[in-house]
C-alpha cells in the first residue's frame, strides 16, 4: 500500500496564551511553514498561529 502524504502540526498561538489547533497538511506540496489569523479563546481576540511541531 501507498504511504499516506498527510502529516498533523500544531498551529501554536502568537499570543503565547498555550492554546494551539491541529491541521493535517501535505508536506509535499506545501513546503513553506502555514500561518493562519484565527480566534484564541484564552486571549479572546484573533491573532496569528504559525506552525510547530507535534509532540
Amino acid at each position: 500500500m501507498a504511504k499516506k502524504n498527510i502529516v498533523l502540526v500544531k498551529l501554536v498561538s502568537s499570543a503565547d496564551t498555550g492554546f494551539f489547533y491541529v491541521k493535517k497538511k501535505n508536506p509535499k506540496k506545501q513546503t513553506e511553514k502555514m500561518k493562519f489569523r484565527k480566534f484564541d479563546p484564552v486571549a479572546r481576540k484573533h491573532v496569528e498561529f504559525t506552525e510547530a511541531k507535534m509532540k
